[in-house]
């Protein structure tokens, strides 16, 4: 895969947020379910009058159904004409399309070499949870978690310091053929706020599937002293998925932003972050 535009084209990248409730995941789906993608590229089409061409986003990260994000990235590659022509009122004209639970916030022509996927160095999530006895407040019901036990957050922030690092976290994701699940987990912290809201902040190089939701399940067993704070490192360790790990509903997770390069830098990390990962004195 090359990151070279086709002649004639340019590179745009898209900020964008959006309410996950009522999409079927980021990824176009040919049951025709609503997805964020689909949903942005019809506008797309619609509003530069492109017929029956669909030019297709890349996006940094997909998200499952449900999911939320206020910093989604993505890229899309449209003819110089076309760009030029729409450029200054195409971010206005896709506001005026889209459905209000998506929003393209900013629309602009990408350096060369960016690639919305390849060249993020890291991606951050937050999931939100609280153990208030009385329940969620109705007006966040749609993004935050209730645990109806109460919650030891040093206790899961002494867990999270024993996940950090480069690791295999196959406990932690669901598999998929031919893709590593080798990561570098940057940040995991927990912090309580004034209306008692429990954020967990996760950083990493990239996510695996479910690998979020599996750490924040496996975070709030420990919180609520079903298990212990070493626990959630012993089933990194083992290396296969412990039934014990549940994976938290999708509403309380938000992809909060998605960190890049320098210009100079986008090529080298392209090629880098498409290379297949091994651990240090892993044996072929």
């Amino acid at each position: 895969m090359s990151d070279e535009v086709q002649p004639g084209f340019v590179r745009v990248r898209l900020d964008l947020s959006y309410d996950g409730t009522g999409f079927s995941g980021w990824a176009k789906q040919a049951s025709g379910r609503r997805t964020v993608q689909g949903e942005i590229e019809d506008a797309l089409r619609t509003v530069t009058r492109s017929r029956d061409t669909t030019y297709e986003l890349t996006v940094a990260g997909r998200t499952d159904a449900g999911v939320h994000a206020r910093g989604q990235v993505a890229h899309v590659d449209l003819p110089v004409e076309l760009w030029a022509e729409h450029e200054e009122k195409l971010l206005k004209r896709l506001a005026g399309r889209l459905s209000k639970d998506v929003r393209v916030w900013s629309l602009r022509e990408a350096p060369s070499g960016f690639n919305a996927r390849f060249s993020a160095i890291w991606r951050r999530y937050a999931y939100r949870v609280t153990d208030n006895p009385g329940g969620v407040d109705p007006l966040l019901r749609g993004h935050v978690l209730w645990h109806d036990w109460p919650l030891d957050v040093d206790a899961m922030n002494e867990a999270a310091e024993r996940l950090m690092g480069e690791h295999d976290f196959a406990a932690y994701c669901k598999k998929r053929e031919g893709a590593t699940t080798i990561r570098t987990l940057q940040e995991l912290s927990l912090v309580r706020g004034d209306d008692g809201v429990i954020t967990a902040t996760v950083r990493a190089d990239a996510f695996c599937h479910n690998m979020v939701r599996s750490l924040v399940g496996a975070l709030l067993f420990v919180g609520d002293g079903h298990r212990g704070p070493d626990w959630p490192g012993k089933v990194l360790a083992a290396g296969v998925r412990d039934s014990a790990v549940h994976v938290v509903r999708p509403h309380g997770l938000t992809l909060e932003e998605v960190g890049y390069p320098a210009d100079e830098l986008l090529a080298a990390r392209n090629k880098e972050a498409r290379n297949r990962r091994t651990l240090p004195g892993a044996c072929c």
